[in-house]
């Protein structure tokens, strides 16, 4: 190995051990965020499971306080009152009290999961009373619902005769009848209680509520499905109220180690509790404060590294294929970059002398061999400053005629240059030396050269940052950098100043000569269009035969065509058509401004344009205008008679008019056939109100049209929200029916659309601010 590792150069060696030390810093963070990981996994499943008993406990909890605030209920409930209270009436049975106390309890059982199964002992009938039925001797309701473990008279003797305060009977199996006279084994707890809340001797009634061990069992499944572990819940003395994922002994043992713990330790209430158990599972558990009681739950731990044992085996693979790969690669980047200096290192000496024996520092020996190679050759930085004008000569060429690009192309041509560019805006121009008409013999262009060295020389000592650069054999190109703050008022200056200097040229020099400016440009990018307009405005003045500075704005000729694009006709009538007449006058009056200020139209150009103008307006007799045919008829003649030799402020006022005019029908006609809409929509609810489905949704359905549209639509025409109209409507029909008719809080909410008397007595309170009862009353009273 060490004889093949001698093989390869040193450099290449250097390369290599850099590499692999590089390599290996990842590899350690790796390692480090792996062992986080693999914690990270562990915690995190733990939480989870925390969080998921917690989560169980308090559902569990609330659904107990709920069947506490059932009883309470009932404890205030009229009918069960009247039952109750005072003596048994000549009814025997009171087979119509019962019924209608039983109708009432079928309403509680679907409010909770826990109230799907309770009973009512009422004394004063020996009755049981059911959401399903009612049983008028006890003994037939113990035949269908049997504790185990305890018989009818024990089961009479312990639950109907003795006092309960919020009272709960550990699980124990019912026997249930199912399916006619089967009967099932249902575990279940039971909760009881008597009334009234405050009896303490002989209970005037007593309510029990058995909730199945599977409703409470299932809030705390998540545990056993994702971890394969168990959940245990036991009350204050350590009696198990419900389990799941455990056998039944394992169970028993568990909840009196709980309690023994207990009683030898006061453990604070609601505190989460995390410790190894003797099975290899974590034992989870916390004590309620509402009730005493304690849930366990026991995950096994390597459930729990599940995810830790992928993320190792991630982590082990990708730890090795990075490995794998980063020494190939390497490998490959250490013969790369070291067979370059390789070659160099080899070219050096197969040209240098050097003293044979052994040699230093591969990159010592290349930096003291090319410095000296620098430092002799003072012939070469020579030629290379000889260049400078050159590629000066060039750069601003190339500026001037618009083939530099990129910002970045800018920079490198101008730093090769040695230009420094301080402003991005400029004004580009281009001097003519007058006199020259055919600059053919050598002593004209000795005299032209001449000339432009003596021009050249005056414009630098005016403005020294100013890009030069000779055109042709007569003329010579500038670009002029401005003030980027006002550069307004830096162009002015500046060709006050070049016709300054065209003066003082003519005095000292006796050289005639005429400039051409373009435009201002805001980027050096643009200095190829503000040379062009200097070449035209250059052009321009030797058409003309002047000699003075001509700038491109001074050549603009009388334009030949108007100004009216196919968007802003476009637009002008899409305008008129939504009835917008201030934004259809201000595009108007641009139109006029472009083509009667801005521009110096012919006659015949003005007339085109106003032909065209005209020809727009016409355009409303299109299908998709909807005119009625008698305004149509108007408007077309109030075109046609506008001539086009009337005077321009007289034209501009026809069509202004006859826009607000047009804008005006429009405007009316939508609001008519809105208002059309809005009353179809009032007639619809009115006939409709009653229909517990009729929705924004439904409206929007019948009139064709979007939700947001007519929602937008009637609060616009009414000033009230839809769906605020929709329940005033059904609250005022239900005011009628409380009024009127002896009809039921239910009858009515059910006539007037409400889904439940629950919902129709918020709403009703909402709009009216009583409840339909005391409304009632209160019209009773007034009558």
């Amino acid at each position: 190995m060490q004889l093949l590792w001698s093989k390869f150069s040193p450099v290449f060696r250097r390369f290599l051990i850099s590499y692999l030390v590089i390599l290996m810093i990842p590899q350690i963070a790796g390692y480090a965020s792996y062992r986080a990981s693999i914690e990270a996994a562990r915690s995190s499943s733990i939480e989870n499971s925390l969080k998921s008993l917690s989560l169980g406990k308090e559902i569990i909890e609330r659904n107990l306080l709920q069947v506490e605030a059932f009883t309470r209920q009932l404890a205030v409930n009229p009918d069960l009152q009247n039952l109750i209270a005072g003596p048994k009436p000549h009814d025997l049975y009171n087979v119509y009290g019962m019924n209608r106390m039983q109708r009432s309890l079928s309403m509680y059982s679907s409010t909770n999961d826990y109230l799907s199964h309770f009973f009512i002992h009422i004394p004063n009938y020996n009755a049981i009373i059911t959401p399903r039925t009612v049983y008028y001797r006890p003994e037939h309701y113990y035949a269908a619902n049997q504790l185990d473990g305890m018989s009818f008279e024990q089961w009479h003797d312990q639950i109907l005769k003795q006092p309960h305060f919020n009272e709960i009977i550990p699980l124990r199996n019912y026997k249930r009848e199912i399916l006619g006279t089967v009967l099932a084994d249902v575990p279940a707890i039971t909760f009881l209680q008597s009334l009234p809340l405050n009896s303490f001797n002989k209970p005037q009634a007593t309510i029990g509520v058995m909730i199945d061990q599977d409703q409470m069992a299932s809030l705390t499944q998540n545990i056993v499905d994702q971890y394969g572990g168990w959940t245990l819940v036991t009350d204050a003395e350590g009696q198990i109220i419900f389990s799941h994922g455990i056998e039944q002994a394992e169970a028993e043992q568990m909840a009196q180690s709980r309690q023994r713990e207990d009683n030898a330790a006061e453990t604070e209430l609601n505190v989460q509790n995390v410790q190894p158990g003797s099975d290899g599972r974590l034992l989870i558990s916390m004590q309620s404060s509402q009730n005493g009681w304690n849930y366990m739950a026991g995950i096994p731990e390597k459930a729990l590294m599940t995810k830790a044992d992928q993320i190792k085996q991630v982590t082990l693979v990708f730890t090795l294929a990075t490995i794998a790969l980063g020494l190939l690669f390497g490998l490959v980047l250490a013969y790369r970059n070291s067979a370059p200096v390789y070659r160099l290192l080899a070219s050096f000496r197969e040209q240098i002398t050097d003293s044979p024996g052994r040699r230093g520092n591969e990159y010592d020996f290349l930096a003291s061999h090319i410095n000296n190679l620098i430092a002799n050759n003072d012939s070469l930085k020579n030629a290379m400053n000889e260049q400078i004008p050159l590629l000066r000569d060039g750069f601003i060429k190339r500026l001037l005629t618009g083939e530099v690009y990129t910002s970045l192309e800018l920079e490198v041509i101008s730093s090769q240059a040695h230009i420094s560019l301080h402003s991005s805006k400029g004004l580009a121009g281009l001097v003519k030396v007058n006199g020259y008409a055919n600059p053919d013999s050598e002593e004209t262009i000795h005299e032209l050269g001449v000339a432009r060295l003596l021009i050249k020389q005056v414009l630098t000592e005016w403005n020294a940052q100013l890009l030069i650069t000779d055109w042709g054999t007569d003329q010579i190109a500038f670009a002029c950098p401005l003030d980027e703050n006002q550069l307004n008022e830096t162009i002015g200056r500046c060709e006050k100043e070049l016709n300054t200097l065209m003066e003082v040229i003519y005095r000292e020099h006796r050289i005639s000569t005429t400039i051409g400016t373009g435009g201002a440009y805001e980027v050096w990018n643009d200095a190829g269009r503000s040379f062009d307009e200097a070449k035209q405005a250059l052009d321009y003045a030797i058409h003309m035969g002047t000699d003075h500075l001509v700038r491109f704005e001074d050549t603009m000729k009388e334009n030949e065509m108007f100004y009216y694009p196919i968007e802003s006709e476009q637009r002008l009538l899409n305008t008129i058509k939504v009835g917008e007449p201030e934004e259809a006058v201000r595009i108007l009056e641009q139109l006029f401004l472009r083509n009667l200020e801005e521009r110096e139209l012919s006659y015949e150009m003005t007339q085109q344009f106003i032909m065209e103008l005209k020809g727009t307006f016409l355009k409303l007799d299109e299908p998709k205008f909807k005119l009625d045919a008698s305004l149509l008829e108007e408007y077309k003649t109030r075109v046609t008679s506008i001539q086009m030799t009337e005077t321009i402020t007289s034209l501009r006022a026809k069509f202004k008019r006859l826009t607000e005019d047009i804008c005006g029908d429009f405007q009316r006609r939508r609001a008519g056939a809105h208002a059309d809409t809005v009353s179809e929509m009032i007639c619809f609810i009115q006939q409709h109100y009653g229909d517990a489905n009729l929705t924004i949704y439904r409206i929007a359905e019948h009139m064709s049209k979007s939700e947001k549209f007519i929602s937008q639509l009637f609060k616009e025409h009414t000033g009230e929200n839809l769906s605020d109209y929709v329940e005033r409507v059904r609250i005022d029909a239900a005011s009628n029916l409380l009024h009127s008719t002896g009809q039921t809080i239910d009858e009515i909410a059910e006539a007037t659309g409400y889904n439940s008397a629950h919902s129709f007595r918020r709403a009703f309170k909402r709009v009216r601010g009583i409840s339909p009862s005391v409304f009632r009353k209160m019209d009773v009273h007034s009558g």
